[in-house]
């Protein structure tokens, strides 16, 4: 199902998960694992990311499809510009609509590995909105976006980083996922702003539990995320047990989706780090507090 009819269909939030293609056959056997402990959870999607500089583009199809085909939970296959000229976009475009994908991110994508400056190929694409434009065009996908809350990297401002997320929604995406977050009020503020300037479309905020502490010090360093004084603190004075920072990390997504949900995000899309204990408890206890229908309780009570 397209993932812009599942959200506009549905009263009750999406939920997703993220994964990246491992690049070993013992990664990929440990993923399925995690995977197929997942299932039990029945999210709405699952998404499969592109390595950088399209280093993972077979076995994010692969896994794409076994995610669709065998596990039978519909699923997103990530797809960037990086090193790939127009006929081999369409290319796997072909061979994921043959494989019954209906959705698609739309991605510019990072440079590859070792590179720090981003080129386009010479017989390709340069941005994200040409690749959803050409999609858009051929294609009966629905078509996703990467937005960013605390502004993209390379973005002037947030006044120009809206800007082009609007020609984004306007040359094809029908559904937004956040980079992560940790502070929600950057994500609400986000919201209204797009909002403000004509997008309507729904923006999906995108939750990473804290898992580890130096690797998400790493993670938000590359993303351009901050982690909130208090919370850094908090995790700080827990760096050398890691069970701790798990702990605290779990409790502090936990709260943090249930705020996101109650004040009226469409959805939580999970960057899980191809694990699942942390993903796990969070979603099952979001799914007992329904957090979301209780804010509507309240307010029909009121």
């Amino acid at each position: 199902m397209r993932i812009d009819e599942l959200i506009a269909t549905t009263d009750e939030p999406v939920f997703s998960f993220e994964f990246f293609p491992p690049k070993t056959d013992e990664g990929e056997r440990n993923l399925r694992s995690t995977l197929a402990a997942l299932q039990a959870l029945e999210p709405d999607f699952v998404s499969v990311t592109y390595g950088a500089g399209g280093s993972t583009r077979g076995r994010t199809l692969e896994l794409t499809k076994w995610i669709k085909q065998e596990l039978g939970i519909e699923a997103m296959a990530h797809l960037s510009c990086v090193g790939a000229s127009r006929e081999e976009l369409h290319v796997i475009l072909d061979g994921m609509a043959q494989a019954g994908i209906e959705n698609v991110l739309a991605l510019r994508g990072d440079p590859p590995r070792g590179e720090t400056e981003w080129r386009a190929h010479p017989g390709g694409l340069r941005y994200s909105t040409e690749l959803a434009a050409l999609i858009r065009e051929h294609y009966p996908f629905s078509i996703g976006a990467a937005c960013f809350p605390e502004v993209h990297p390379e973005a002037q401002d947030m006044a120009h980083d809206l800007h082009f997320l609007k020609e984004k929604v306007d040359t094809g995406a029908s559904f937004l996922i956040t980079q992560l977050f940790f502070d929600n009020e950057l994500y609400f503020r986000f919201v209204e702003e797009a909002r403000a300037v004509g997008i309507e479309t729904p923006i999906i905020p995108g939750v990473m539990p804290i898992t580890d502490l130096g690797q998400i010090k790493t993670i938000t360093g590359m993303c351009g995320a901050t982690i909130p004084a208090g919370l850094l603190e908090q995790l700080e004075a827990r760096a050398e047990d890691p069970v701790a920072v798990v702990e605290l990390g779990v409790s502090y997504a936990t709260l943090q989706c249930a705020e996101l949900l109650a004040r009226g995000a469409p959805g939580i899309h999970f960057y899980t780090l191809n694990r699942s204990p942390a993903t796990r408890a969070i979603l099952s206890a979001l799914k007992l507090l329904r957090p979301w229908v209780r804010r509507a309780v309240v307010r029909t009570a009121g």
